[in-house]
């Protein structure tokens, strides 16, 4: 028994006799073996939880080793067994069917067995082909080296060679599957900056919450660098990891927190995000609504502002308390926001207009992006949507499984 690499993996395996015909490149499973001469059988296997091009490829380097190719699929039990307990994403027969079509594969079997990596021992054994092919990745390779020796087959090991076009992997259409379609942003009331991690207080308290309309890719209602988180929505959509994103940026972790929480959260300060309750916000409900200053602003930009910690980690500890379930208060809750705002014009932040609401404050790094209007009631807020341009109504946004 011997084990090949990719560069020695044709070149080594034993060439047919001149009298079998060869596999033409319409026909590769047509190929009949002459007389006296044994088709030299393939053997692969794997989950092949979703086909893919990746897959394809690998099928037809195979298959050019030898005569026919057998192609052995885990079952979904074995799946589930040794994947975390992951579903399959298609039933077993649906798997068998779109193999058996693919023109490289002459055969397909379903493995059953239980040990780790070798879920296909029985129908090998069964099969007694002459070589075994993995990709260089198989972390499996010795117990099939062993394995191989039980029946005189060769081990080859081929490269994963990438199909004409962007590889991807199985993992990688899953996560695309699941991937959010659409995303709310986020309206922060107190604590902002606290979230940076070189700004982090301990027992302080960072207070925001997810706002609709949703976003998405090609769905976005707002300005862009209005402060309500948009960059961490997009990364979000986008399948990058959110908080990574925002922290590579130099800014903190709230925005890409709240959006894959949602609802009214309040988070400790610290340089990850740890969450200390959070609640549907009904009582926002036709409360809030956004003021576009004209101007956007670069969060990444303000950073380094001199500001006063003390006043926003006073204001964030009283958002805080006016947001405990059970006991919370639209007004408590306005003078946080208004002490954030005191904060915010302390920093050198040009003065907001009044509309007749509750408290007000710059969104997100301030100086410039959107303005929070909060309302005492319904009635407030239309009259300051209907008179003043450049305006929008936001609903706190609360959803189970976080983004859409």
């Amino acid at each position: 028994m011997a084990t090949l690499t990719a560069a020695a993996a044709v070149a080594a395996a034993e060439p047919a006799p001149a009298a079998a015909p060869a596999a033409t490149g319409d026909s590769p499973g047509a190929t009949t073996a002459a007389a006296g001469h044994r088709p030299r059988t393939v053997f692969v296997s794997g989950c092949y939880d979703l086909l893919h091009a990746g897959h394809v490829e690998f099928f037809r380097q195979a298959r050019a080793l030898g005569d026919r190719l057998v192609v052995s699929v885990a079952s979904d039990r074995v799946l589930a067994h040794h994947k975390a307990h992951r579903r399959a994403s298609l039933p077993i027969e649906h798997k068998v069917g779109l193999l058996s079509a693919i023109r490289w594969v002459d055969e397909v079997v379903v493995g059953e067995d239980e040990a780790l990596g070798l879920d296909f021992r029985s129908a090998f054994l069964r099969t007694r082909p002459a070589l075994l092919v993995a990709t260089e990745d198989d972390k499996y390779g010795a117990a099939k080296r062993e394995l191989c020796a039980a029946v005189g087959a060769r081990y080859v090991v081929l490269p994963k060679t990438p199909p004409a076009f962007e590889p991807i992997s199985t993992t990688q259409i899953l996560a695309n599957i699941r991937l959010p379609s659409r995303a709310p942003l986020r309206v922060d009331f107190a604590g902002g900056w606290l979230d940076v991690p070189r700004f982090a207080r301990a027992g302080a308290f960072v207070v925001n919450c997810a706002v609709s309309p949703l976003v998405g890719l090609h769905h976005w209602p707002y300005h862009v660098g209005g402060g309500l988180g948009g960059s961490a929505a997009h990364a979000l959509l986008e399948g990058r990891d959110p908080v990574a994103s925002e922290l590579d940026l130099g800014v903190g972790w709230q925005d890409p927190a709240v959006i894959r929480e949602t609802g009214l959260c309040v988070w400790r300060s610290g340089p990850t995000p740890q969450l200390e309750f959070k609640t549907p916000g009904s009582f926002l409900r036709g409360r809030m609504a956004l003021l576009w200053t004209g101007a956007p602003h670069v969060t990444p930009d303000l950073v380094d502002t001199p500001r006063d910690y003390d006043a926003i980690e006073a204001a964030g500890a009283a958002a805080r308390a006016a947001v405990l379930p059970g006991n919370e208060s639209l007004r408590a809750l306005a003078a946080a926001v208004g002490a954030s705002y005191a904060a915010q014009l302390g920093e050198g932040m040009a003065p907001l207009p009044r509309h007749g609401e509750l408290a007000r404050k710059y969104l997100g790094g301030g100086h410039g992006g959107y303005a929070l209007y909060l309302f005492a009631d319904e009635g407030a807020r239309a009259a300051f949507l209907g008179g003043v341009p450049e305006t929008a109504a936001v609903e706190p946004h609360h959803a189970s499984g976080g983004a859409e």
